[in-house]
């Protein structure tokens, strides 16, 4: 964990998060600030800073990412309508903990 990531606090249960998934390596979570009809964060409970950071021993957690977005858009019947999934990285990337944003339904502005 790191001492000022917000993420890495949420993971820790330090500041307070609406959880709709947990598991020993990720943590699902609305965003605070959406940016389409559902707006979910998945993000990995190792502290990884950004995907500049991420290893060949990260293969199977980037597998799992996917896979808990392809139940996340089963679960929010989002898959007749438009989804994605986003990473950002560089000056895009506001959070410096990994994360990937599982956008459905209408989107209001870019991630």
């Amino acid at each position: 964990m790191m001492g000022d990531c917000i993420f890495c606090k949420i993971i820790a249960k330090e500041v307070p998060a609406k959880i709709v998934l947990e598991d020993d390596d990720l943590i699902v979570f609305p965003d605070i600030n959406p940016s389409a009809d559902t707006h979910l964060l998945i993000v990995p409970k190792e502290h990884i800073g950004s995907i500049r950071d991420l290893e060949s021993a990260h293969a199977g957690l980037l597998v799992k990412v996917y896979q808990t977005a392809n139940g996340m858009v089963d679960e929010y019947n989002l898959k007749e309508g438009p989804y994605r999934v986003v990473v950002n990285g560089g000056k895009a990337q506001h959070i410096p903990h990994l994360h990937f944003h599982l956008l459905g339904g209408q989107w209001r502005k870019q991630v």
